[in-house]
């Protein structure tokens, strides 16, 4: 048997002067030389297989051993090509594959980071309730938070948290229900203090209804998204946004705070001016400063604006109603998402009720005074906005809408009296209505809320009556501002140092830190 062998079969090498080539060059250059390698087997094959084919046809047909040898080559040789080809083709899959990994870059791997189906980092940590130095230090540090916070119309959450947190020892998503659970209690007691109290300047009382059945609403409506994004957002995320906030709204209401000190100081010289200037004999007491009027209390049942009230109890059951409902429903369903969007059109039609009243001049912010205020609607639309923020704020980090409402509420031109006072009666329902959200969704352990609503209560009540007794002494409302920026910038540093602490141990941990999958989590 004669084999013709072909010039394409053989193969020079010669010398190369090597370099360092880039991954993807170098890869692509093996690919190259591999094919080609290939292609020159796959030729020789090819003849050699044709000269097979000649010779069987020229030789009897009795010669079958070399007939079976070369056919069991000709099989190897079609295994052999199979194999090559199969390299190859996984070969280029690879390379596309990386590719494609390297195009996809830094957004793919931040989605991978804040996002993965089934992945939870997660764990309530809810530590047994017993009489140590922790409930000790822990019912101080909240009675404390309670006066403040109550005083100051936000609640004191910025304070309860880090407490829950760093000295009780719950995870931040509890110490967030328990917080607002606080809240609920604090704001309850001030409520039934300030209900029975007069405005002090003018004949109304010193709460405010009409301001809050504008905000009310959306607040309640902010509240129940903020308790979805809670369950949903990582601690690190809720961090940031409330050193953000709550650093920009302490610095405003600190100004507001100043500026209203220096108008008590010029009114203060004012009045003892007139003293002086005025006959002795036409001597008549005059008030030190715009808030030296006492405050007079009235039968609370005299003091309340019925059909206002009424209207906020009516967004109050219409929302806990949707809730329970919602229970009944499998998470995430389309029923449970249906009845959830019931809230909408509930705060809605209530709040749009309040500001087509204000807008016409049917009703209203009467705690302003003489001042009369013209309402446009693209103030309407942002205060109603304010409202929503503000809820969300308080479903997210588990603290009062009052670390919005109030600062806005002074700069609305509402004494801080008035502002205090409203800001915590809104507080009142929308912290009752996510406490009834967190209990639902068993976030929190009871007998634990239940010894710390009690101490919030207290707190509040005490809190209230000292404060408004140092002002009626001093003459100056402006305490109360004071009070509310230092709330607000302690809830800031404290709040934003458990956060940072817990995001640097996750990252040593190298735990998840995206979002959770909230169809999970309830």
């Amino acid at each position: 048997m004669r084999v013709r062998m072909h010039s394409s079969t053989f193969i020079f090498s010669f010398p190369k002067l090597y370099f360092v080539e880039p991954k993807k060059k170098k890869k692509e250059r093996n690919n190259k030389k591999v094919e080609e390698r290939n292609t020159h087997t796959f030729v020789l094959n090819h003849h050699i297989l044709q000269d097979m084919a000649t010779e069987v046809r020229h030789k009897p047909s009795s010669v079958t051993a070399p007939t079976a040898t070369w056919l069991t080559l000709f099989i190897l040789t079609i295994i052999c090509n199979v194999s090559l080809a199969e390299r190859v083709l996984k070969e280029k899959e690879q390379s596309a594959n990386f590719v494609e990994k390297e195009r996809q870059g830094v957004l793919k791997a931040m989605i991978d980071f804040l996002w993965e189906n089934g992945r939870s980092s997660y764990e309530p940590v809810w530590p047994e309730m017993k009489f140590d130095w922790k409930i000790i230090v822990g019912s101080i540090v909240g009675f404390l938070g309670a006066a403040l916070g109550s005083v100051g119309g936000v609640g004191g959450g910025g304070i309860f948290v880090p407490m829950l947190a760093l000295i009780i020892g719950f995870d931040p998503k509890s110490s967030t229900a328990i917080s607002k659970c606080m809240i609920m209690g604090a704001a309850l007691s001030t409520v039934y203090y300030n209900m029975r109290l007069r405005h002090p300047t003018l004949d109304m009382p010193l709460i405010d209804y009409d301001l809050a059945l504008l905000f009310q609403p959306m607040l309640m409506l902010g509240i129940s998204i903020g308790v979805i994004c809670n369950v949903m957002f990582a601690d690190w995320m809720v961090t940031v946004l409330l050193i953000i906030l709550f650093i920009a709204t302490s610095t405003k209401a600190l100004f507001k705070g100043i500026d209203t000190w220096k108008k008590e100081t010029m009114m203060k010289k004012e009045a003892a001016k007139q003293l002086e200037e005025e006959p002795k004999s036409d001597y008549k007491a005059l008030p030190s400063g715009p808030t030296n009027i006492q405050d007079e209390e009235v039968p609370l049942l005299k003091n309340i604006y019925w059909k206002e009230l009424s209207l906020l109890v009516y967004v109050w059951v219409a929302f806990l109603l949707v809730q329970i409902a919602k229970t009944y429903t499998g998470t995430c369903s389309i029923e449970y998402w249906v009845i959830n969007f019931l809230q909408v059109p509930i705060a809605i039609s209530v709040a749009l009720f309040e500001a087509v009243c204000l807008y016409k001049g049917t009703r209203v912010i009467g705690s302003k005074g003489k001042e009369i205020t013209n309402w446009k609607i693209h103030q309407i639309f942002l205060y109603c906005f304010c409202g929503i923020v503000a809820g969300m704020v308080g479903g997210l980090l588990g603290l009062g809408g009052g670390f919005i409402l109030g600062p806005l509420f002074l700069e609305l031109g509402i004494p801080p009296q008035v502002a205090s006072a409203t800001s915590t009666f809104s507080m009142l329902f929308s912290s009752s209505m996510s406490v009834v959200q967190y209990y639902l969704l068993d976030r929190f352990p009871v007998p634990y809320a239940s010894f710390f609503v009690l101490v919030a209560t207290i707190a509040a009540f005490v809190g209230q009556h000292v404060v408004r007794k140092i002002i009626a002494i001093l003459g100056r409302a402006s305490i109360i501002i004071f009070i509310l920026a230092s709330t607000i910038f302690i809830s800031a540093i404290s709040l934003g140092g458990v956060g940072i602490e817990n995001m640097i141990v996750k990252m040593e941990n190298q735990e998840y830190m995206g979002f959770e999958n909230f169809c999970n989590q309830s």
